[in-house]
């Protein structure tokens, strides 16, 4: 099996089109999200990863994402995989990572020990609310 891409994402639905094929819409894709707060504050990125099952495949193996920073291990996820010979398949992934400060934390993914398909997101400080000009008021409130 191999990984076609892994991507953190906001929301994702999936619908079937004419011809009996599947497509997966995924929304808010991101590599980076403003923190709802100061630090210290825990962050919860879903993560999709896409895999491919060739047909000469059992369809059975295991995922594994680690998420790191600076070479520390934050959080690790393993499960089953199980996608049908020839087909296509996702698993979602959602990690709790405590962030001490802002900075970029990544995502290494893969199967059955294999290569690692690796994202990067980075949670940014919160937005300053006094630079953000749709706090200002307009003309009419003033």
């Amino acid at each position: 099996m191999q990984i076609l891409a892994a991507l953190f994402f906001e929301g994702i639905d999936l619908r079937s089109v004419a011809g009996g094929a599947t497509h997966i819409d995924l929304t808010g894709i991101q590599f980076s999200a403003a923190s709802p707060g100061p630090v210290p504050v825990t962050w919860s990125p879903h993560l999709a990863v896409v895999v491919r099952c060739p047909e000469d495949h059992s369809g059975q193996g295991v995922l594994e994402v680690v998420f790191s920073r600076d070479g520390q291990q934050m959080a690790r996820n393993v499960q089953p995989l199980s996608v049908e010979p020839g087909r296509f398949g996702y698993r979602l992934v959602r990690a709790e990572l405590e962030f001490e400060e802002f900075g970029t934390v990544e995502a290494a993914c893969r199967i059955d020990q294999g290569p690692a398909t690796v994202v990067p997101f980075t949670l940014l400080p919160p937005p300053d609310p006094s630079s953000d000009p749709r706090s200002e008021p307009s003309p009419e409130q003033a």
